[in-house]
């Protein structure tokens, strides 16, 4: 099994590709150890000395750090991941968040007569920007919408990287002003 690696705009993150699928559907973000027991995937990552967050994607896993040396953790990481697959282990398995705490992490919120302006925000985002951040080893997820401000959740790579704001303020805002009308500013959550 080869595992290729990218960085990442985050220096603190870099994006591990398997050559297979990793996880269908949405990707999952897992910031600490606890959170990571729904994943032994992830669960394992977090036990390499140096590893503060892992995120799932459909073809990849993106691995954030401390300020460990990347050549000091990179062969554990790459021993991990291949390790797993080799297992047959699935990625997702029991334990960790319930259903009912993942949808409230997921809550949305915005007033019923945004329905459409929302839909048209999501639309925007699945098929402009979503697949640009996951190129970059990360995701943008709608959260709401207030008074013109659209409120989005970075994950992976996205959370804690230097460009995040200028990704958020240069590239989305301006993409969503341009697109819909009332949308004034972009604010990350």
């Amino acid at each position: 099994m080869f595992i290729q690696t990218e960085a990442t705009p985050n220096p603190a993150t870099l994006k591990f590709l398997p050559g297979r699928d990793v996880l269908p559907g949405e990707p999952r973000d897992f910031r600490s150890p606890e959170m990571a027991t729904a994943s032994p995937l992830a669960a394992s990552l977090f036990e390499v000395n140096g590893v503060t967050g892992v995120f799932l994607g459909s073809d990849f896993i993106s691995v954030t750090k401390d300020d460990t040396n990347w050549a000091h953790i990179k062969p554990s990481i790459l021993g991990v991941i291949m390790d797993h697959f080799l297992s047959g282990k699935p990625v997702i398995g029991e334990g960790g968040p319930s259903a009912a705490e993942l949808a409230a992490q997921t809550e949305e919120f915005f007033e019923e007569e945004d329905t459409e302006t929302v839909e048209v925000i999501k639309e925007l985002l699945s098929t402009r920007v979503r697949p640009a951040v996951a190129m970059d080893g990360g995701d943008i997820t709608f959260k709401g919408y207030k008074d013109g401000t659209v409120f989005l959740h970075m994950q992976g790579a996205c959370s804690g990287c230097p460009s995040s704001t200028a990704t958020l303020k240069s590239g989305i805002e301006n993409l969503l002003r341009h697109f819909v009308p009332g949308v004034e500013h972009v604010e990350q959550v």
